[in-house]
């Protein structure tokens, strides 16, 4: 079969055994919203038209599923399972590859009642389920983090933090980044200093603007202004969703190192899921409907 992890900005495709084990892989810069209106079809063809006369099946998750995606799947509200997520496919057919499945999305809402959502996030977790276990704490950092609850193989529920977005508007539109002309996170040293300095008081808004004052009086090096910013960021996120210990994170391998040294500077235990779980979760799904051998 053919797994396709399509986002906002990126788009993955992999080909899979009947085993689910890659055989070939393909990425390029052509998230959804690159792709006009009526063209996924095109832009699917185009990215994996050479697999399709031995490999057919074709499943994809993520923003392909939203209302500006190909075809919008309704959300799913928690507690759901690998059983729940598969019935609820949504299908597109197309004239080049015949019908396609879209998982859809999962949604909770938080104690107060307002709600939340995720796609692309519970197909992750379904690939890792075997590693995490069939209760977990899982922790998934980008552009919107996301810190899921499992319990006995379900998505119980999440809750998600607009760090890594944040990060991006304060560095590249605000007075933050003047100091400095690399938004590199690669400073270690200033990078714990911000996530030490979310443990003390006066809130997130009084410790941003420390980001400018300390460069201004040269305490944090002009150089390491984006790591102290993402170590503030990461470590008032961690402290606010204050996830019971320990904690499994998916995601990129540089951010995910990054988070779990922000996890031990605050007494949090850490592991990092290794491979690429969306797939594999592609692949469990299918396998669910009987999509598979």
């Amino acid at each position: 079969m053919i797994a396709v992890d399509w986002g906002t900005s990126a788009f993955r495709a992999y080909r899979l055994g009947a085993d689910g084990r890659i055989l070939d892989r393909r990425s390029a810069a052509r998230g959804i919203l690159t792709v006009e209106a009526g063209g996924f079809a095109s832009v699917l063809a185009e990215e994996i038209g050479a697999w399709l006369d031995e490999e057919p099946g074709v499943f994809m998750s993520g923003m392909i599923g939203s209302r500006q995606g190909w075809k919008e799947v309704p959300y799913l509200a928690c507690p759901v399972d690998l059983e729940a997520i598969a019935r609820a496919c949504g299908t597109v057919d197309w004239d080049r590859g015949g019908r396609a499945f879209i998982v859809p999305g999962v949604t909770c809402r938080d104690p107060h009642g307002v709600p939340d959502v995720m796609r692309g996030e519970e197909t992750q977790i379904l690939g890792a389920i075997e590693e995490l276990g069939p209760d977990a704490v899982v922790c998934l950092p980008g552009t919107h983090s996301k810190y899921v609850r499992v319990r006995e193989r379900r998505i119980m529920d999440f809750t998600t933090h607009m760090t890594g977005e944040v990060f991006g508007v304060l560095w590249r539109h605000s007075i933050l980044g003047r100091l400095s002309d690399t938004e590199a996170v690669d400073d270690e040293p200033a990078f714990d200093a911000g996530v030490d300095r979310s443990a003390e008081g006066q809130g997130l808004l009084h410790h941003l603007f420390g980001v400018r004052t300390r460069g201004l009086f040269r305490e944090i090096p002009g150089p390491g202004l984006a790591s102290y910013l993402s170590g503030l960021l990461i470590g008032h996120e961690i402290r606010a969703a204050a996830p019971p210990a320990p904690v499994a994170v998916i995601g990129a391998a540089d951010l995910t190192r990054l988070y779990c040294r922000a996890f031990e500077r605050c007494g949090v235990p850490a592991r990092p899921i290794a491979g690429e779980p969306a797939p594999r979760g592609l692949w469990a799904i299918a396998r669910s409907l009987g999509a598979t051998p």
